[in-house]
Formats: C-alpha cells, structure tokens, sequence
C-alpha cells in the first residue's frame, strides 16, 4: 500500500473510507454510495487534467457516469466562487488555477454497429452531447467512431450494405457465395482496415493517458467481453449474452441487441501508454463478483479488466457494496468496530456454505480454524445454536399472520412488488381485516417495445374491422363511457385466462388500449379513433429502436403496464381502484432522469400516506444506490414523503418493509424476517407474471443472469435462499417440521423491517449525496 504513488484526492478518499490495507494485485478505494463515486472521480480526473491540460483521454458512455459529469460541469461551474473552493478542500483537490480542458484530445472507446451517429441512443451522439459541448473539448482533438463515415464499398451507406443492420463475421473466413455476400465481404474488410487506422491515430497520440470506464457484467471493460486477447487492438467484433443484455436497453431491446456488432479499441489500446491512468468504477453488489476477479485473480482472458494489473497507475474506484466479495473488505468488515450478533450469523452460516457442512453439525474445531468464526467473543457450540435459534426466529416472524392492517406496497416499476415479495403479499390479502395498496411510483414506459404496441395496435384494428369492440358503439363512449368499467377490462382478461381462450386476452387488452387511446388523445368518433391508432403506428414506423418517444406514446406504454400491475394483483381480488399509478415526472426516459423534487414527486406520496394511513409500507431498499438509478430516486422520494409526514402524525407503529429482486439481493445476516414460499407460491408467481405481464414475456430486457423472464429469476434467487439458510439449520429442519408452511417452503423470500427512524438512517446518506 504504501509503495503506491496515490494522488492528493486519492489520499483524502482514501483516509475518507477507513481502509488501511489492501492486497489485491490492482489497488482501490471504496466509497459510500453511487453519487459518491461520481463525485470522486470527477476530482481525480480535473486533478489530471490540471497536471496534463493536453493530454489524451477517454471516458466512458451509458448511466454510470451520471455523478462524474454532473459533479465535473459543478466543480468548473463553481470554481471560483465560495461553494467551488470549499468543496474542492474538502475532497482533496490542491488546485487553485481551473483546469482548461478546451485543449485535451478524446478517444472514444467504442460503438454499436451499425448504427447511424445521429441517433441518440447512438455513443458517437452521447460522446459529443455530454464530453465535448458538456465539458468543452474541440471537436477537431477527439478521435470518434462515427459508423456512417466508415468507408465502405463503392462509397455505400451501411444502410445499403447491411440493410436488416446484420453483419455477418463469418465472411471474413468463408466464401461468399452471392453478389450481396461480396459486397458485404469488401466493407468488412474495409470496417477492419479503419479500424487499424483508429489504432494507429490512438498510439500516435502516445496512446491514453486517461482511461475511465466500467466493468461489464462478466467483467468487460469497453466492449472487450470475457476470453478478449490482452493484446487486443480496436476491431470489430461480437458480443456475449450477459453484455447484449445489458446493451439491450440502449438500443430497444435483446432482439436488436443479440445481432448488432461492436467497434470497441482492445485492451493494448488501453494499457499501450504505461503511465496511463485507468480506472474502473464499479457501483452495486451485483459487480461484486466480476470486481473480485479482476483485483484478486492472476491475469487472465477470463478477467478482461486483470490487464490492467500490468499499468502502475490502474485503480478501481468502488462502493462499498461493488467490494463486498474481496478478501480485503470481508476481513475488514469483521475486524472494524464492535462485534455484532449480524456478524456472528454472516460468519457462520458462510462457513457452512464453504466447508459444505450443516450448523448442527459443526464442531467446535471447524469454528476455531475459519479466520472469521474465531473472533467471534465466548466462542462455544453455544454460539451456533444461537445463531439457529435467531434465524428459525426470522422464519417464524414471516409466519405471523397479520391483521388489522393498511399495507401500502410500493414499487420503483411495474413487477417490482411481484418479484419482490409477491407470495407474502397474497397471504395478507387473504385476511379480510387487512386493507391493500399497491402503488407504481413511475410510469415504466421504457420497459414496453415498439414492436409489442405495434402488435398491440394493429390486432386492435383487425378487431374493430371484426366489429368485436362492441363498447365504442355505446352513444356516450367517446364523451365518458370510456372512463367506466375498467374493472370489467381485468375481469375479462382474467376470466379468458381461466378458460384458455388466448385471443379473448388479447380482446380484453385492446379494450385497455382503446380507453388509454380515447383518454390520451381526447378521440371524439370511431374516424378519430382509426387515425389515432394509424398515426401512433406511423411515428413508430419512422422511429429507430430505441428512441425516445414522444410523450402520449410513452402515456400509452405507461398504461399498458399500469393495466398489467392491475392483472396480476386482480388473481387476488385487488380492485382497479387500491392498484395505484403516481407516474413521477422524475421518469422522462432520458438517460439521466432528474432528481426528485418536493413538489413534483414527493407531495403525491405524501398525500397516499394521509388518506389511506398505512401500517405497514413496502419498498425497494437500494440506500447504496447500486440498482437500476430509478430504485433509488424513488427510495428518496419515499424517504422525503416519510419524513414530512412524520411531522404530521405519530409514526412510533409504523412498520417499513425493505424488499429486494432479481436487481440486488440479501444475505440471510441482513435481514429480520424469512417467509417461507411453497412449490404453489413459486407456480403462483410464474404463472401470473405470464398471464398478466404481456409485454415482458418475451424478455426483450432481460438480467444478465438470466436468458429469459423475471420470474424465472426472482424463482432462482428465492430457492438459492432457502438453501443458503438449509446449510445453517439443515434440512431436516424443513421437511420433518411441525409447521406444515414450513415443511411445503422450497424457498425463502427476505425481508428487512424496519421502524421509521431506522428507515431514514438508511436513505438519509444517500440523499444526502444527491443533494451535493
């Protein structure tokens, strides 16, 4: 550690995060949460920037580096005033002159192709939207990957050589066998060449001397997936399922993104310049495991970012979550502060996991050689009976039936609650002394495709053609019969799936889609209705994949998964009237939506809380930030409206429950309450995500881990829970239990409850961060 030339912000981060040793082959410095990891880095790069004003360097695309440009747009914005100079003392910054970036060179690090430079969805349109007119660069110093003045062949637009946007890699090793073929054979061949020029353009400059960028998630690093050459140079090339599903958002889905190709430089591009400064910044548990690989494994294909173990001035900039998994951070974790009984029950139950031994099989002699268990005060047998007695207690708390109470589930999107805590919340609905709300706090538009609403549309005009929307012919229809019976929309729908009758669905759907139609555009006759519906299908037409829509189409999506979240709640007997949609204004589909405001998007919630006086509040429990970005501005936004409201009443009973999904997970230590969910209530869970999430069916926005639906997933992680726990209590616990709920569990969903002054410790740093 103290061999490793750390710059002065470096220094202050570092004293900043407690960490006073580290081992792995890369150095790094972990921070608190996501916005802090923006912020710090915007630092370190204006500090190399003062120290090279021409220097070369590249920057990443995408919603990481959200916090990094807005903090680097503050500090230049600020620098000379009191607000700039206070914050630059306080994170390190020794730089009095601001930093002129006007003269550094840019490299842009990769790029879908094909795909046209003006759409915004496009690197080559962020890279010059938020780095060169963002942060001041000359256009005429940065070095770009414009994929439509690639040459081709006979000076062809890709549209005209590739017209489906399919590149076909195969033919740099096979024989073309049509005059299609050929041409395409000669531009690839011509794409490569550029890209040996691009190559040759980065290592003229002396190659970068710059270098951020993220960790995919099976650890790539610009688009240099899992098994790239280290000594990989910029090229065309394909990607792998687990970054075609992270791409798929970019451009509109997996279907698009599973058969586009990738310009990205290779990993001598990056290290080629030794003095280079390359750091990755990586936020989330879920890059936990790739992180750990690349800073604690030998250098391999199988770790893109271990090349950089071979750069002296390589880091990894890291929330304290994205660093869980290391060496480093577990034996600090054991070691700093008090012992806690959370600390006892993580030590243990990970011993049995590693040792693949039972807890009441454990001896003493296998708690005394594990480095962790040992540290544990009045070690004994004793502890581990403790540590069961506390978990079955967890299990026995998810048991509990509830009564008497107002639940007031809140979900950042539409399948949020469902993949969170779905089977719970069917057993509370069945206490008829319980009341249940079910609150989507965004719209969730950017989940539905272009293709599902052109389906969608177009069976809606086969079947007013059919005359089989019979409610349009009602006299009152198009002034206010559209507003009623929505209720008998879901019942419909449902009763179709009952009796398997798939195209009355798909009947019950377009009923939905018309009100949302005749609501939206303010349609006043069946005329009006046709050429709404042909105007909705013309703009999509003329849309590329993965554009922004404009704001009644994003409406109508939004409605479209409002109207699932009420399919699915339906099978219980939840009325269109307790599924709430709040829409926030903070979901705009750009890629960096705005932070929620008071007025805007915490005064809604507030006003749920007043009028249906929850006792119980469900939410998505991001407080490190390292979900998807919505999950945590809602997390604020509800954080706020509890806060106001406990000015207002006495919230000493209120109870919170923090769920998570298949974006980020518990360990068992984490938690206070174990609900048991049987074979029927994982059947429950799929079938109903089936029936009712019709536009997510497909997985056109699929996880990572996972090619297919959610509900596979959340499915997965439940299991995988349960069986972490089975390790501690074995399993015989569950299948010889008393409790039949117990002995049916073949998984286990974890909750943390929390009381209202527990809850804002947890979301009061965050904000505190997003508020800078």
């Amino acid at each position: 550690m103290n061999a490793i030339n750390f710059s002065e912000v470096e220094k202050n981060y570092l004293q900043k995060s407690g960490v006073s040793k580290t081992t792995t082959k890369i150095p790094y410095i972990p921070v608190d949460n996501f916005p802090k990891l923006g912020m710090f880095t915007a630092f370190r790069f204006l500090e190399w920037v003062a120290e090279n004003p021409e220097g070369v360097i590249s920057l990443p695309t995408g919603k990481t580096p959200e916090y990094f440009i807005r903090w680097t747009q503050y500090l230049l914005e600020n620098w000379d005033n009191a607000k700039g100079k206070k914050v630059r003392e306080e994170n390190g910054l020794k730089v009095n002159k601001k930093p002129d970036l006007s003269k550094l060179h840019f490299v842009q690090i990769d790029e879908f192709y094909p795909i046209r430079s003006s759409q915004k969805n496009s690197f080559y349109h962020y890279v010059n939207e938020y780095y060169i007119k963002g942060f001041g660069l000359k256009p005429e110093n940065a070095l770009l990957i414009n994929s439509d003045e690639i040459p081709l062949v006979d000076g062809k637009h890709f549209s005209e050589v590739f017209p489906d946007s399919t590149v076909d890699l195969s033919l740099r090793y096979r024989e073309a066998k049509t005059a299609k073929e050929k041409e395409q054979q000669k531009s690839i061949f011509m794409i490569d060449d550029w890209c040996v020029e691009y190559e040759r353009k980065i290592r003229e400059k002396g190659g970068i001397g710059f270098f951020l960028g993220g960790i995919g998630p099976d650890g790539h690093i610009a688009f240099n997936t899992r098994g790239a050459d280290h000594f990989s140079t910029t090229r065309l090339t394909k990607t792998n399922f687990e970054t075609q599903a992270q791409a798929a958002g970019d451009l509109g889905g997996i279907e698009i993104s599973k058969n586009r190709l990738v310009i990205t430089i290779g990993l001598e591009s990056i290290t080629y310049n030794k003095e280079a400064v390359a750091i990755i910044f990586a936020a989330g548990e879920a890059k936990a495991t790739v992180v750990k690989n690349a800073l604690e494994s030998d250098a391999s294909v199988l770790y893109p970012a271990s090349v950089l173990q071979s750069l002296k001035n390589s880091r990894f900039y890291l929330t304290k979550s994205a660093g869980v998994k290391l060496n480093d951070s577990v034996s600090a974790y054991y070691s700093n502060g008090e012992w806690t009984h959370e600390k006892t029950e993580r030590a243990i139950i990970d011993l049995c996991k590693r040792i693949n031994k039972y807890g009441p099989k454990l001896e003493l002699s296998d708690l005394m050689a594990d480095p962790y268990c040992r540290q544990i005060p009045n070690l004994s047998l004793d502890t581990v009976k403790e540590v069961i007695n506390s978990v079955i207690a967890k299990i026995e708390t998810g048991l509990r039936t509830e009564k008497d109470q107002v639940f007031y589930h809140t979900g950042p999107h539409h399948d949020d609650i469902q993949l969170g805590i779905q089977p719970h919340v069917n057993s509370t609905l069945l206490e008829k002394s319980n009341k249940s709300i079910f609150s989507v706090l965004t719209s969730g538009f950017t989940a539905v495709t272009n293709h599902f609403v052109t389906d969608t549309l177009n069976s809606t005009k086969k079947l007013l053609d059919e005359g089989r929307i019979q409610m349009i012919n009602f006299p009152d229809f198009f002034e206010s019969g559209y507003k009623y019976k929505w209720d008998k929309d879901v019942y419909h729908f449902l009763l179709n799936v009952a009796s398997d009758e798939p195209l009355e669905r798909v009947r019950g759907l377009c009923h939905r889609v018309i009100r949302a139609i005749v609501s939206i555009w303010e349609v006043k006759s069946y005329d009006d209705l046709r050429n709404t519906i042909n105007a909705i299908l013309a703009n999509i037409r003329e849309s590329y994949d993965g554009q922004k829509n404009p704001p009644k189409i994003q409406k109508l999506k939004g409605m479209i998964r409002e109207f699932e979240e009420e399919l699915v709640w339906a099978h219980s007997g939840v009325q269109v009237k307790n599924v709430r949609h709040l829409r926030l204004g903070f979901y705009t589909g750009d890629i960096f939506t705005e932070q929620p405001n008071r007025e805007r998007d915490v005064l809604p919630i507030l006003e749920e809380f007043r009028k249906e006086k929850p006792t119980v509040i469900s939410l998505a429990l991001d407080p490190e930030g390292s979900g998807p970005d919505t999950h945590y501005k809602v997390l604020q936004a509800i954080a706020d409206a509890v806060r106001l409201w406990s000015k207002e009443e006495d919230l000493s009973q209120l109870r919170i429950w923090g769920y998570r999904n298949v974006w980020f997970k518990f360990a068992p230590s984490d938690v206070n309450v174990m609900v048991p969910v049987s074979i029927n209530g994982l059947d429950v869970l799929d079938k109903s995500f089936s029936d009712c999430y019709l536009s997510q069916v497909n997985a056109s926005f699929p996880s990572y881990e996972h090619d297919g639906k959610f509900s596979t997933l959340a499915k997965n992680i439940w299991v995988e829970q349960l069986d972490n726990v089975q390790y501690l209590l074995g399993k015989d616990y569950f299948y010889t239990n008393e409790n039949p709920n117990i002995r049916a569990s073949h998984g286990l969903i974890f909750i943390k409850e929390m009381n209202v002054e527990e809850f804002l410790d947890q979301a009061r740093e965050l904000e505190k961060s997003m508020e800078g």
